[in-house]
């Protein structure tokens, strides 16, 4: 029987990879008549580096991230996608979109891009599409940006 894919959460940051995530998941939740699920992460982390722990750096975030969900969110709907939801997320991107938002969302199918981070970064902590296709709850989908090359 072929998998039909009813909740397709998709990880957007405003990289071009995750543009590419999320039309494709765009796709994928009209070929099933599914619901698609937006989420950004607000990583924390980075907050805990400031000295001086300012607030409107968070007030900052989550009104980026509002921005950047709603749109998402628009441009789906003007697509197709009739059923859409959005979530913004607190921490590392890692957990927050393996545990928090594939759990609220009851994710069958994770969407995210397959780089992110810079190269430093992966280095040293790993990538998060490494980290979601290893402690996923449901299927994971990762989509490259670049054309692939066949010799």
């Amino acid at each position: 029987m072929l998998q039909q894919y009813k909740r397709i959460l998709v990880a957007v940051d405003g990289s071009k990879e995750a543009e590419q995530a999320f039309k494709k998941a765009i796709q994928v939740a009209k070929r099933n008549d599914g619901a698609l699920g937006l989420v950004h992460v607000i990583d924390t982390r980075a907050f805990s580096s400031v000295a001086n722990y300012d607030t409107s750096m968070a007030d900052k975030a989550t009104e980026y991230a509002d921005e950047l969900l709603n749109g998402y969110k628009e441009d789906a709907m003007k697509d197709g996608v009739s059923k859409v939801e959005t979530y913004i997320e607190y921490g590392s991107p890692k957990t927050a979109i393996t545990k928090e938002a594939a759990t609220t969302f009851q994710a069958d199918l994770i969407m995210c891009g397959a780089t992110g981070l810079n190269a430093v970064e992966r280095l040293l902590i790993g990538s998060v599409s490494e980290y979601i296709i290893r402690h996923s709850p449901c299927d994971v989908l990762v989509v490259r940006n670049e054309e692939p090359e066949y010799n």
